[in-house]
């Protein structure tokens, strides 16, 4: 770790997007009809395990024992995250030893983590400090320059990332000193990541809203489905499914509600553009560096990895706070598409930066945020 007093300029250099083979997994549509769940299958058939193959450069049986050691990780990140408390400093999956990492500010808390079967690591920080700092970040948002283009907080490096455009690091720096954080904890990142929404105003497959407009279903709630925020305000109608928007956040969040006819059929699936769906089986929360997939009407079934948490982005159209950054690519119309990891959803593909040609960075919505909101039920399988 370098020495707090280098953390706020300590990543200077340009950040490129990031690599190409991602992309997120929408539920499927209220009426659709066209895949079948997925059930018994074999390892070499499975296609998400095919997908991650194809996009994270895994034979089939190290996908199959990655999927196994990431459901053992996420247990044990609830568990730790209770016990820890304020000595908690953030976790993150490693996948080149298979094991769950986990941040404690004192050492005393070290053998209780490796005891649980975690691997510690000793911070500065905890992640209620990082988070704090991110909050303050929130609350001076409109006097940020318009180089800078988000900020989140980065457990692996036990720190909050500001992202701005390249030659404008000291800029953010006067940013993070007006906004009262602490910039011991602050690293300045140069990106040329421009996050735009994905929604998009070409017809497709998907569901569309009144407004001519298209997005892909998230994941399927007693009542409808929920999706992206940005994708239609309260009141607005929907066909293929015909539904209307009951509830919608958009900026500050970007989660809906859409309340569908009694006629559909709500089915706990993801839709993996291959003729199968996967099964939703709940909603605990994934740790960084776990594995992701996303299916959306515009690019399909794509894989990737979770990358961090709270990530405060800067949109054209206004700022949404508390979404979660993934390597994952999307490109308009893939908006409120559906990430899951194993057979847990996670959230609703908000936006990001470049496309499924060159790859880049996709933020969702987190599902237990919209679910706890309007006082949804999940259907589940």
């Amino acid at each position: 770790m370098l020495p707090k007093k280098h953390r706020l300029v300590a990543r200077m250099t340009a950040t490129a997007m990031l690599a190409a083979g991602t992309a997120a997994a929408v539920a499927l549509p209220a009426t659709a009809e066209t895949v079948t769940p997925q059930t018994e299958v074999t390892a070499e058939a499975d296609p998400m395990l095919q997908a991650m193959q194809r996009d994270l450069g895994l034979t089939a049986q190290e996908a199959q024992q990655r999927l196994e050691q990431e459901s053992v990780a996420r247990t044990l990140d609830e568990t730790l995250r209770a016990k820890l408390q304020d000595n908690f400093g953030g976790s993150y999956y490693d996948a080149d030893t298979g094991t769950l990492v986990v941040g404690v500010t004192e050492a005393s808390a070290l053998d209780d983590v490796r005891a649980a079967g975690a691997k510690a690591k000793l911070v500065d920080a905890s992640i209620d400090e990082l988070n704090t700092a991110v909050d303050r970040l929130d609350r001076k948002e409109s006097s940020a320059p318009e180089s800078v283009t988000g900020w989140y907080v980065d457990v692996k490096n036990n720190s909050v990332v500001v992202t701005t455009a390249p030659g404008t690091a000291a800029q953010a720096e006067k940013f993070v000193a007006a906004s009262g954080v602490d910039g011991d904890n602050v690293e300045i990142v140069e990106s040329t990541e421009q996050p735009r929404t994905f929604m998009d105003v070409i017809g497709g497959n998907a569901y569309y809203m009144g407004n001519g407009g298209r997005c892909s279903v998230g994941f399927t709630v007693q009542g409808g489905f929920v999706t992206a925020g940005h994708c239609g305000t309260t009141g607005t109608s929907t066909s293929s499914p015909s539904g209307t928007f009951a509830g919608s956040s958009f900026p500050g969040n970007d989660y809906a509600f859409v309340r569908t006819g009694s006629g559909d059929t709500l089915r706990p699936w993801v839709n993996m553009y291959n003729g199968s769906a996967r099964v939703v089986s709940g909603s605990s929360v994934a740790p960084v560096g776990s594995s992701i997939c996303r299916s959306g009407s515009t690019t399909g079934w794509h894989c990737g990895q979770v990358q961090a948490f709270n990530q405060t982005v800067r949109y054209a159209e206004g700022t949404v706070t508390g979404l979660t950054r993934t390597n994952v690519c999307a490109e308009p119309g893939d908006s409120g598409g559906s990430f899951i990891s194993g057979n847990q959803a996670q959230g609703m593909t908000s936006g990001g930066s470049g496309n499924c040609t060159f790859g880049g960075t996709t933020y969702f919505q987190p599902v237990n945020e919209v679910l706890s909101a309007y006082n949804l039920r999940l259907i589940t399988g």
